[in-house]
């Protein structure tokens, strides 16, 4: 496995690589999430590289970016046990050089529900993976389900730019009592920990609702999810969504494919999570 840190050796070692190339980018602290993920990209293409970087440019004031979990020996021997190829960690100045200006807004996708909750944060999403994607130039990129509005922002975003690069999306791998694998989860207290689960029964509430009785009201849908998490008065939700699994634009019936999500914050995180039906 390779290990390389800025544009120079990356433009190097990238035609080295056996095609069809496959991608993960990450935030680091990677889990058993990013493990399946990986799993996936390794079967599916010859070669696999993995960048790891804390992108700046998606938080907020006030956000959790100075304590972001960081812990690069641990990633790196996660990456070697998966099978990877190339590992690329970046400073801040190989992604953003010095009087970098230029940013990529997708529109109206990035304005809706994380983007509304967290303004900035999907042109810095769309920013940073315009920037790996161009650098790695690979044949497939592979990203979760668990951020459901983050995989259909990429995939207008690799559309509409031509980058012609396709995007996989890995079902969520989930703790033994559904809580979606996130890094973000290490922050929890032992009782927010214990509490946190209520992301998932909601959104299985709705969804059971969906398949098994047939509701397609979408606002009985959000009633039904936000009824079980006024179960748990640790979490405040920060939104309750069925949307358009294409434009993300709230639904009055569900009539095809759609994204249920939703936003709780605790006392130490604020954890997202979403299912699709239709």
């Amino acid at each position: 496995m390779e290990v390389v840190r800025d544009r120079a050796a990356l433009a190097a070692a990238r035609p080295r690589l056996p095609t069809p190339v496959g991608m993960l980018p990450t935030m680091g602290a990677l889990h058993p999430g990013h493990r399946a993920l990986l799993d996936r990209a390794r079967a599916a293409c010859a070669s696999v590289v993995v960048s790891i970087f804390i992108n700046p440019t998606q938080f907020g004031p006030g956000e959790d970016l100075a304590r972001y979990p960081r812990d690069e020996a641990a990633d790196l021997a996660t990456c070697r046990e998966a099978g990877v190829d190339l590992v690329f960690i970046p400073p801040v100045e190989e992604v953003y050089p010095p009087g970098a200006s230029t940013f990529v807004d997708v529109g109206p996708l990035s304005e809706r529900l994380e983007g509304a909750a967290r303004p900035g944060h999907f042109r810095g999403v769309a920013t940073v993976v315009t920037v790996l994607l161009s650098l790695v130039r690979p044949d497939v990129v592979f990203f979760g389900q668990k951020d459901g509005q983050q995989t259909i922002v990429i995939r207008r975003l690799v559309r509409d730019l031509g980058l012609g690069t396709e995007v996989r999306v890995v079902p969520t791998v989930r703790e033994p009592d559904g809580l979606a694998m996130s890094s973000r989860n290490r922050f929890l207290s032992p009782a927010e920990r214990a509490a946190a689960p209520i992301l998932s029964r909601a959104l299985q509430a709705a969804a059971d609702a969906f398949h098994q009785a047939g509701e397609r009201d979408a606002e009985r849908l959000r009633s039904l999810m936000r009824e079980v998490l006024a179960s748990e008065p640790a979490g405040r939700p920060d939104y309750v969504s069925v949307a358009d699994g294409d434009t993300l634009q709230e639904l009055a019936t569900v009539e095809g494919p759609a994204l249920l999500s939703l936003a709780v914050r605790f006392p130490s995180a604020r954890l997202i999570d979403c299912q699709p039906i239709g």
